[in-house]
């Protein structure tokens, strides 16, 4: 069954010790990233070389969700001639080839939009249009007898439902703690993440995101206040494998 390795847990610029939003789901000797922020890069080289990744599914353009694409880039250059296939947003393009223009993101990278329902090797890759400063696009990512969500960076939105429906894991973004504020919501609460994993039916709630010097245990306590199957704090590291 697929494996789960969690790179990177924290939102806006990575505590000490650990990094920002990354993810990698293998399955089938197939290796796909899900984000690479601040210091997910080296993360992901432990467990798989630059030249061995199979695709990439980056959310959005803010520089803790991509920022290591770019370390991505420069190391799959000078490693391979193969083009790696990287499903994300215009946005993510631009940004990307600012910080690196030569060689542009279109020599290192085989570009997709996200938004189409599309294969990725043993994958079926589906997508949501969230709420958030940038255009952010939730994943869900399915195989026969497994399913995984990730919503990126969003608010609250009534389609999370089915992003997230009767996942096995749902990976998803829990910045802030306490009573959600006033105004236009571009971050989640703990307690909304787990309302979500609780309408949503999932196996396993995964919080991410958390605000540097937050205390996780507060956020998982939240959330398990609304919601009674298992919820994790991610931790740089961790491995989930579902039978």
């Amino acid at each position: 069954m697929p494996r789960l390795t969690v790179l990177g847990t924290c939102g806006a610029w990575p505590e000490p010790g650990r990094a920002c939003a990354g993810f990698l789901l293998s399955h089938e000797d197939f290796h796909v990233a899900l984000d690479l922020g601040y210091g997910a890069a080296p993360r992901l080289f432990q467990h798989v070389p630059a030249d061995r990744l199979d695709a990439i599914v980056v959310t959005h353009e803010h520089p803790d969700h991509l920022a290591d694409v770019s370390a991505l880039g420069r190391a799959r250059y000078n490693t391979t001639d193969r083009k790696l296939p990287m499903h994300c947003t215009p946005g993510t393009v631009r940004r990307l080839a600012a910080m690196e223009p030569s060689p542009a993101p279109a020599e290192n990278f085989d570009l997709h939009d996200l938004g189409p329902e599309t294969d990725l090797g043993p994958f079926r890759l589906t997508t949501a249009l969230l709420p958030h400063h940038v255009p952010n696009y939730g994943v869900r990512l399915t195989t026969p007898g497994y399913a995984l969500a990730y919503t990126g960076d969003t608010g609250p939105a009534p389609h999370l439902r089915d992003l997230a429906r009767d996942a096995d894991v749902l990976i998803c973004e829990a910045t802030l703690q306490g009573a959600p504020p006033d105004g236009p919501r571009h971050l989640m609460t703990a307690a909304e993440a787990g309302r979500l994993a609780a309408a949503a039916n999932v196996r396993t709630l995964l919080l991410t995101h958390f605000w540097p010097g937050s205390d996780r245990a507060v956020s998982v306590a939240e959330a398990r206040a609304e919601f009674a199957g298992e919820v994790l704090a991610a931790d740089e590291g961790l491995m989930l494998n579902h039978a």
